[in-house]
C-alpha cells in the first residue's frame, strides 16, 4: 500500500532536531559540576557537544541527498575502510584508551570511534547482500559468508573491548535477518549460538560477571559494580512526578559518574520527573514509528533492509539504555541516542536518520 510520507518524514526531522537540541542542554546541566573539577570550566561538554551537533546536522542532510544506489555500490568499500580502521585502532601507540576500553583514533581532544562507524557500514553490506541473495537467503549456505564477516567484526569491537556496541550491532542484524527469508530454525540455531557465545564471554571476564551480580543485587557492592545503578535509582526515585527543576540534581554533584553519557537519563528524571521522563520516550517513539512507516511504504529489498537496520539499532540503544538506568539491564556502556554526549555516536546517528528521512520513492 502507497503512502503519503512527506507527514511521517517531518515528524522523523521534528523529533530527532527536539531530542538533539535538548540532549544539548541536558549534557550542559548535567556535565556542568563534573567539567569544572575535571577541566575548570563549566561548559567543556557543552561547547564540544555543540560543534558535535553542527557536524551532525551537516551530516543527516548530506545523508538525506545521498542516492541509494550510491550507497548500494560503495558498501563494500565501506565495511572494508570501517575494519581496516578497526585494526589501525588496536595498534599500540594508534589506539586511544578512554575508561579501560581502546576503541578511538586521533588526539585526546578529538577523536574518532571506528565501531560507531562499523554499526552504519555492516548494516550497509548486510541490506546490499540480502538484495542481492534475497531468493537463496532461506538457505544457510547463503549466509555463511555475511555471518564470517559479522564474527571478525564482532571479534575486532571485543579486542578494544566494546561488548555494548558488538552486541547493539548483533542485535541489528538479527532484525534484518528475522525480516529476510532465513527458515525459522536456521534463525533460531543463530541465536541460541549466539547466545552461547554471550554467555562465555559474560563468563570469561570478571567484570562482566560483576555487572550482572550488580543488576540482580546493587547493594551487594554498592561501592563498586553497584554503585552506578543506585545512584541512578537515587535520582529517578527523587524526581517524582514532576521533578526537581531545572539544575536541581543532586546527583550530579560527583554522586553519579560522568552523568553526561550512559546516565544522562537519570539526570533528567531527577529534574524534569516523569512527566519529563514520559516525554522523552513518546518523542522516540515518534521517530521509530515514522521510520517503520516509511520501511512499509518502501519499493526495493535494499532500503527496506537498510532502514530497518538502522531504525534496529537506534530502538534497541533507547531500550537497552533506559533499561540499565531504571535498573531492568545490566550496566552495558551503551549511550542514550541523540542525548548522550559524545561525538562519534552523535555523528552516525544522525547520519544515518538522515538517509532515512532522505527517502525518495
Amino acid at each position: 500500500m502507497i503512502i503519503n510520507i512527506k507527514k511521517y518524514k517531518v515528524i522523523l526531522l521534528l523529533s530527532t532536531i527536539i531530542l538533539t537540541i535538548f540532549g544539548l542542554f541536558m549534557i550542559k546541566e548535567s556535565s556542568d559540576i563534573w567539567a569544572k573539577y575535571l577541566y575548570d570550566d563549566e561548559m567543556y561538554f557543552f561547547k564540544r557537544q555543540a560543534i558535535f551537533i553542527i557536524l551532525g546536522i551537516v551530516s543527516f542532510f548530506a545523508a538525506s541527498r545521498i542516492r541509494i544506489e550510491y550507497l548500494k555500490k560503495v558498501s563494500t568499500l565501506f565495511l572494508i575502510i570501517t575494519i581496516v580502521l578497526l585494526l589501525l585502532v588496536l595498534i599500540p601507540g594508534l589506539g586511544i584508551t578512554k575508561n579501560g576500553s581502546t576503541s578511538w583514533l586521533g588526539t585526546k581532544e578529538f577523536s574518532i570511534q571506528p565501531s560507531e562507524l562499523l554499526k552504519i557500514s555492516l548494516i550497509l553490506y548486510f541490506a546490499y547482500y540480502l538484495e542481492k541473495h534475497f531468493d537463496a537467503s532461506d538457505k544457510l549456505r547463503t549466509l555463511l559468508f555475511p555471518i564470517f564477516i559479522l564474527l571478525i567484526s564482532f571479534g575486532l569491537i571485543m579486542l578494544q573491548p566494546d561488548f555494548g556496541t558488538a552486541f547493539i550491532i548483533i542485535l541489528g542484524i538479527i532484525s534484518m535477518l528475522f525480516c529476510s527469508r532465513v527458515r525459522y530454525k536456521w534463525f533460531i540455531f543463530l541465536i541460541v549460538c549466539g547466545l552461547l557465545g554471550v554467555t562465555i564471554l559474560i563468563i570469561k571476564e570478571g567484570y562482566r560477571m560483576k555487572r550482572i551480580t550488580a543488576f540482580i543485587d546493587p547493594f551487594s557492592d554498592s561501592l563498586g559494580s553497584g554503585f552506578q545503578i543506585i545512584q541512578s535509582l537515587f535520582a529517578l526515585g527523587p524526581g517524582g512526578i514532576v521533578g526537581k527543576g531545572f539544575n536541581g540534581s543532586v546527583q550530579k554533584h560527583y554522586y553519579l559518574p560522568e552523568p553526561q553519557t550512559d546516565f544522562i537519563f537519570a539526570i533528567i528524571g531527577e529534574e524534569f520527573g516523569l512527566i519529563g521522563s514520559f516525554i522523552v520516550i513518546i518523542l522516540y517513539v515518534l521517530i521509530f514509528y515514522s521510520a517503520y512507516k516509511i520501511i512499509l511504504n518502501s519499493n526495493s529489498i535494499f532500503k527496506s533492509m537498510l532502514y530497518l537496520g538502522i531504525i534496529s539499532i537506534f530502538a534497541f540503544q533507547v531500550l537497552i539504555n533506559l533499561g540499565v538506568v531504571v535498573g531492568l539491564l545490566p550496566v552495558t556502556g551503551i549511550t542514550l541516542p541523540l542525548i548522550s554526549y559524545g561525538g562519534s555516536s552523535l555523528i552516525i546517528e544522525l547520519f544515518s536518520l538522515g538517509i532515512i528521512y532522505g527517502d525518495k520513492q
